[in-house]
């Protein structure tokens, strides 16, 4: 398989394209710096898009490919300024735009399938529901970015694509995501339950991510909303206790609600607040999970 893939020198991106290439498949990645991505990302052909807010997306990097994975985007982990916000929507709201506008100008025959990134953002502070996809967006911040996100994949979809928009949880990774903050202070013994820790933690293994993926990139039957996110969500109180004993370490320092908001401002209302999301869509296509246990995908995350 031809695939085109956005965001390919990020966390999810990387692992992805190993995958990809381990299989088989042929990689071409949508870049803003095309000599450091060949360097970066041996072996995949190297499409330049400097400008993913400002212009479409070159067609040329679609021609003769099956399948997209659009994963570009600001991270979202950080203080929320005006101007982060500003960064954050825009980049995926108007980056998703353009992507599907140099999709319109691609040759015939176009990709088959678009699976575009999203975000359990979607679904806000909702306490202890489980939240699957048939849940409507909440009004937040992050939420409306998110239905902006995937409302402009949609368009795709006039294309005679196939578009899957991959809610992704707090992905867990040996190197990068949440673990890359949460490893200091825990290997320091300060670690512990962030504001009490009651919230829900919807975590998945970068594995699974991975493999989630192209499983909605195979199966004809993925389109729309998929949760990526493991079988059981967990709190964030047991998450720093099973992180703790991954460690060898006592997980017992509670981290108070105010400090995120000193650190992070309106950003840390995620961590505070949580989410219950469950992967019905993944279990209804038949995922099998290669790291489904919150303590055996902790130690490979952090090689234990």
């Amino acid at each position: 398989m031809r695939v085109a893939v956005t965001g390919a020198t990020g966390l999810i991106g990387r692992a992805l394209v190993r995958e990809l290439q381990a299989r088989g498949d042929e990689v071409t990645v949508l870049t803003r710096d095309g000599s450091r991505a060949a360097s970066d990302l041996p072996a995949v052909t190297a499409v330049e898009w400097r400008e993913p807010t400002r212009e479409p997306a070159p067609a040329n990097a679609f021609a003769g490919r099956d399948a997209v994975v659009h994963l570009a985007g600001e991270p979202i982990a950080q203080r929320w300024t005006d101007d982060a916000k500003r960064r954050i929507r825009e980049s995926r709201e108007l980056g998703t735009r353009n992507l599907v506008a140099g999709l319109r100008e691609s040759a015939e025959p176009r990709p088959r399938v678009l699976v575009s990134q999203s975000a359990i953002g979607w679904y806000g502070a909702r306490g202890d529901e489980r939240l699957d996809e048939s849940v409507p967006a909440a009004g937040d911040f992050l939420a409306q970015v998110v239905a902006a996100w995937e409302r402009e994949a949609a368009a795709a979809e006039e294309l005679g694509m196939r578009v899957v928009f991959t809610r992704t949880g707090v992905v867990l990774a040996r190197s990068g995501g949440a673990l890359e903050k949460m490893l200091p202070p825990f290997k320091l013994g300060v670690g512990g339950p962030v504001a009490g820790g009651q919230q829900y933690v919807p975590w998945i293994h970068l594995d699974d991510v991975v493999g989630a993926i192209l499983m909605c990139i195979d199966d004809e039957r993925a389109r729309g909303p998929v949760n990526l996110t493991a079988p059981e969500p967990v709190t964030n109180k047991e998450l720093s206790k099973a992180l703790g004993r991954v460690l060898g370490r006592p997980a017992i320092a509670p981290v108070p609600a105010v400090a995120l908001k000193v650190l992070y401002g309106e950003m840390g209302s995620i961590v505070v607040t949580g989410a219950r999301v469950v992967p019905r869509r993944l279990e209804e296509l038949g995922y099998e999970y290669r790291q489904p246990e919150l303590e055996p995908a902790l130690r490979a995350a952090v090689g234990r």
